[in-house]
């Protein structure tokens, strides 16, 4: 290793897509939903995953204790307020993982010690200090965050994280709770931290940078460059109100700028974008084409001299490699005389491990649609197993679709279900096919069930592309999303209605 290298600091990633980026308005997630998402977080390498806040709900709770027993790799870590029984409820969940950590934490600005919490200063450190030492009784590792921390007076803030550290706390967050700051102001604060507390080389500094001013990744970027070992973030930077730090833009800002920053991150970049697909998958909640590193866009170019730049050297208009992050552009070669074992281990070679069940039925849907698409990509593959992955008992299942609609023809579907071993029947009119289809289903099924989202995508480009339908469903004040894939898209619709419904009834 060169002396250059040897001087790039290595900054921890705290992902908190699970708990932060799950208070996403409609963002709400199952357990095993959570746990599929750790597990992809695992292997894009995070070093620390917050999973959730052990007090704040009996899923949240089992949330935690699932993914501290079945996922491997990273520190499992409970939010918990700064009290006693938010400290015990998170040490219940984390007592059987083998790398835990509990984060506490207390509001330090005025304006939320007057309004909110109506304490003095003086009794906010004193309950920090406490609860602090509390959970130090439990872990090992204990974070603590001073929250609203950039309003926050420096000399009061100084004071609390020095007492903290000396409590115990290992790392100490300094959070942007309603993205207030700027980068240079921000950089500046943690520059007074790294040089006015006195115990800081005891700690490691973190940063949690919210987005109200779209300023959540600079000023975490700031930060890093002036000291801070630790960035919490959130994947496709969803989360409360304007959303949280983007870990793919953070990761990979640090990873091409490594001459200016200093520093990089351990993270597998080239699970960013399956990691990023997950998330919209199971949130619903789509990536914006021109959003960094993950958008549709991003490695699009459409202006003639950029088109020109590019075929002569890809770094002219190019300052990272699309496969850097898991994107190819190479075809995946295999059609409707391909085997098992082919199909097997393209599976292996994306990442996905699969029962002999799982692949089973993955390739009879596989052979069903290279008979009805000419070109097959890494991304049909990727929607196909997502339904065996989700393992949605299935009260419902689509036997049979028939559509008739046109110009001046009312829209009518027919649509044959088999429901507890029966198969049923019903045709039903509406304002267009899918509206007619939903219909025909619901009435089959006797739900009444809202439709409160429905939106369609391309996965790949082509007149035979694979649709993906999701959709959100409310019924009872329960809510769930469902999903499908089809080159049909009404089947796909038709597809993710019945995935919903059938998370309804399994509930």
């Amino acid at each position: 290793m060169s002396a250059s290298e040897a001087e790039v600091r290595t900054i921890r990633i705290f992902d908190t897509t699970l708990r932060d980026g799950e208070q996403s308005p409609g963002a709400s997630m199952t357990v095993d939903e959570k746990l599929q998402v750790a597990k992809q977080l695992a292997r894009l390498g995070v070093d620390i995953i917050e999973a959730g806040f052990a007090i704040s709900s009996p899923g949240d709770f089992e949330a935690i204790r699932r993914i501290g027993a079945e996922v491997e790799g990273p520190v499992i870590c409970s939010l918990a307020r700064a009290k006693e029984e938010d400290i015990k409820k998170a040490w219940e969940a984390l007592k059987d993982v083998p790398k835990k950590r509990i984060h506490t934490f207390h509001s330090t600005s005025d304006i939320h010690l007057k309004y909110q919490f109506r304490v003095s200063r003086e009794e906010a450190l004193k309950r920090s200090v406490e609860m602090v030492k509390l959970a130090k009784s439990f872990v090992d590792d204990v974070e603590f965050s001073p929250m609203d921390a950039t309003r926050t007076d420096p000399v009061y803030l100084t004071e609390v994280i020095e007492a903290v550290i000396e409590a115990g706390a290992s790392t100490v967050n300094i959070p942007d709770t309603v993205g207030y700051t700027t980068p240079e102001e921000f950089g500046k604060l943690i520059k007074t931290i790294k040089e006015k507390v006195k115990n800081i080389d005891k700690a490691v500094i973190s940063v949690h940078c919210h987005n109200d001013l779209g300023l959540a990744v600079a000023n975490s970027l700031s930060a890093v460059f002036n000291g801070a070992g630790q960035v919490e973030c959130t994947i496709n930077g969803i989360g409360e109100r304007a959303g949280n730090c983007s870990l793919e833009e953070v990761v990979m800002a640090l990873r091409t700028r490594r001459d200016f920053f200093r520093a990089d991150t351990t993270i597998n970049t080239e699970e960013i974008i399956r990691s990023s697909r997950l998330v919209t998958k199971i949130t619903g909640i789509p990536v914006q084409p021109n959003k960094a590193i993950v958008g549709a866009n991003a490695f699009a170019h459409e202006a003639g001299i950029h088109q020109d730049g590019l075929l002569k050297e890809k770094t002219t208009y190019e300052i990272i490699r699309p496969e850097s992050i898991g994107l190819s552009s190479t075809r995946l070669v295999l059609g409707k005389h391909s085997g098992r074992h082919a199909f097997k281990t393209r599976l292996k070679e994306l990442g996905y491990e699969l029962t002999p069940e799982e692949i089973e039925s993955a390739f009879q849907k596989f052979k069903h649609l290279a008979d009805q698409k000419k070109d097959i990509f890494d991304e049909d593959i990727e929607a196909l197993i997502s339904e065996e992955i989700e393992k949605t008992p299935e009260v419902y299942s689509l036997v049979g679709l028939s559509i008739t609609s046109g110009l001046n023809q009312k829209p009518t579907a027919s649509v044959k279900l088999k429901i507890e071993g029966k198969e049923v029947e019903m045709t039903e009119h509406g304002d267009g096919p899918v509206d007619a289809t939903y219909k025909a289903i619901s009435a089959l099924t006797g739900t009444k069930s809202s439709l409160l989202k429905f939106d369609v995508k391309s996965i790949t480009g082509g007149t035979d592309a694979l649709g993906e339908v999701t959709v959100a469903l409310e019924e009872g004040g329960r809510t769930v999303r469902g999903h499908g894939a089809d080159t049909d898209i009404i089947v796909a619709a038709a597809k993710a209605y019945i995935n919903a419904l059938n998370k309804l009834a399994g509930r």
